[in-house]
């Protein structure tokens, strides 16, 4: 399963963005959220407080308005001679008569004895039952009126209790009780609702009397919610306040309810929600449009930096930022620019004096490595001029001066080697050749090398071996494994040369019984000059060994020991095309 790659700095940029822009609304929605719920729940009460204010203004209208008609009856020299006849029919047909004339609409009127019971009943429907009246407040409150509410026959009433009293000997005296009110029925409450918007609920005796909602749903939310300023009925949350109803007597006859729904307020939360949501979606593609327009502004300079400096890396330092502004990405470009001056000049600086390091050391080591042989020539050259040598001496003076003189070309044909470019190296023509026999020629090489220091050489490579080779670069290879074999034996010891074919290679292991190499040699063992305490040779050998190799498309490589002699390996490709590339 592949790993989703880093993210790039453009991509970071606009996720954090989008994430901040969107943790910034979410906050904002849900505090102006909130607010308006708060602001909804306060104004809610305040309707409702101003519904029941205007319930109880209208209640007290009425009432004062039944008080007055109730008053005026009371006092009426007609009434109290009717009154005080005792006689029902006179009290009634009186009562009818001055009632109709001056009573409002809709309203009731008895006139009960003392003791409650009805006298006359005027202003009653047929369907309804006949009212009761019990003891009347009134005679408590005597000679005041009283108003309160009256719950009879399972219906609620609003009454106002006048007294009718006559003066007697001992004072005055109470003939009779005017009572004149109004049903609270459905009828009302859908008034009191037109005329303030609210809902309302009456109720009494545990049941509702009347009610501009469901009685049904009522009355749970009744036993679950008897004091809270909120309620739920059917799904929807009101805002209430409750008022208790007394009767004439100051006694709880039952209690008023004013409602009011959250519905307008929700369906405004909600559409404020929806804005939200629209506005949110709205600055979040907005944001992220600028967003990346800045950002790519910004990113792209970077990423102008980020490809020089990969140049950088891979060795090219000509590379050039453009500078795009004088901000601080422009400064850093100029910086940049700077930079890469400063490295080309520090490597032409190094290039230099490297050059200059070099033709000295190799100017050295030429100096240091043909003093011996050509002292040795010239010292032999004199000796055969001027002194009278047996025949036996001149022969032995004339191997000398042979020796030294082949060690002068093997040097002179290193620094050949060394300053042949790849290009001269890539152009030889490789031939098929048997790779036994190549290794045989370098080895007979230095058969006398390996005989003065007891060296044996054995070459244990198959006969049908056969690579497209440039044989005579290659034999110098294979010489110089060789001879670094012999001259790190000098107490005598074993060299051999394997083959063994591994897939399109053949690997050629060039093995010595010597004492190894140190570890602070072989970080460098294949860098020009390096020599690693060799008497003889200018260090040339094993660099331009690995660089004739590397042209036939191989590698050379080492894999020793410290103490248990070196390993040389040999890398080749096993077909022509291969060994051009």
């Amino acid at each position: 399963m592949m790993r989703p790659g880093p993210l790039s700095l453009l991509w970071k940029v606009l996720l954090s963005t989008s994430v901040l822009v969107t943790a910034l609304l979410v906050l904002t929605a849900w505090l102006v959220q909130n607010y308006l719920v708060r602001n909804a729940s306060l104004m809610l009460e305040d309707e409702v407080a101003a519904s029941l204010r205007a319930y109880e203004s209208l209640w007290e209208a009425r009432a004062e308005r039944l008080k007055s008609v109730s008053l005026i009856l009371s006092r009426s020299a007609a009434v109290r001679a009717a009154f005080g006849t005792a006689d029902q029919a006179t009290i009634r047909d009186t009562a009818a008569e001055l009632w109709d004339t001056v009573a409002p609409s809709r309203t009731l009127f008895l006139v009960t004895a003392p003791d409650g019971r009805v006298i006359a009943s005027l202003g009653q429907t047929g369907s309804a039952p006949p009212l009761t009246v019990p003891v009347i407040a009134a005679a408590h409150q005597f000679p005041n009126q009283a108003t309160g509410f009256l719950v009879n026959n399972g219906r609620l009433y609003q009454m106002v209790f006048t007294p009718v009293y006559v003066a007697a000997a001992e004072g005055s005296a109470l003939l009779n009780v005017l009572v004149a009110g109004f049903e609270v029925d459905a009828k009302l409450a859908a008034e009191l609702k037109q005329s303030t918007g609210s809902d309302f609920v009456f109720l009494s005796q545990g049941g509702v009397m009347a009610s501009t909602l469901p009685a049904a749903a009522l009355l749970p939310a009744r036993a679950r919610h008897t004091a809270d300023s909120q309620v739920r009925i059917e799904g929807m949350d009101y805002a209430q306040l409750v008022k208790p109803l007394a009767d004439g007597g100051g006694a709880q006859a039952g209690e008023l309810r004013v409602l009011r729904s959250f519905g307008g307020a929700q369906g405004r939360i909600r559409a404020l929600r929806y804005e939200i949501l629209t506005i949110w979606f709205c600055a979040v593609l907005v944001g992220l449009a600028a967003t990346f327009l800045l950002a790519r502004r910004i990113v792209g300079p970077v990423k102008a930096l980020d490809r020089a400096a990969s140049e950088i890396a891979r060795g090219n330092y000509d590379t050039k930022v453009p500078v795009s502004g004088s901000d601080e990405l422009g400064r850093l470009a100029e910086s940049f620019n700077s930079m890469c001056a400063s490295i080309r000049h520090a490597r032409d600086e190094l290039i230099r004096h490297e050059r200059i390091a070099t033709v000295g050391r190799l100017s050295t080591s030429i100096i240091h490595d043909l003093r011996n042989p050509l002292a040795a020539i010239y010292g032999g050259a004199e000796m055969l001029v001027d002194a009278n040598l047996s025949p036996s001496q001149v022969r032995r003076l004339a191997s000398s001066i042979y020796q030294s003189s082949r060690r002068i070309l093997a040097m002179l044909q290193e620094l050949a080697d060394a300053t042949r470019s790849r290009a001269q190296g890539d152009a030889q023509r490789h031939e098929i050749c048997r790779l036994r026999d190549v290794v045989l020629a370098a080895s007979d090489a230095l058969a006398d090398a390996a005989s003065v220091r007891s060296v044996s050489i054995h070459c244990e490579i198959p006969e049908q071996i056969e690579l497209p080779l440039d044989r005579p670069s290659m034999e110098r290879v294979f010489q110089n494994l060789i001879g670094n074999a012999i001259e790190a034996m000098p107490e005598g010891g074993r060299v051999a040369v394997r083959a063994e074919r591994s897939g399109q290679f053949t690997i050629v292991a060039v093995e010595d019984t010597g004492p190894g190499i140190p570890d602070e040699v072989r970080p460098h063992l294949f860098e020009p000059f390096a020599s690693a305490g060799k008497r003889n040779g200018m260090g040339l050998g094993l660099a331009l060994s690995r660089q004739t190799v590397i042209d036939h498309g191989g590698e050379l490589s080492v894999g020793s020991s410290t103490t248990h002699g070196t390993t040389f390996v040999v890398t080749l490709p096993a077909d022509v095309t291969r060994a051009n590339g």
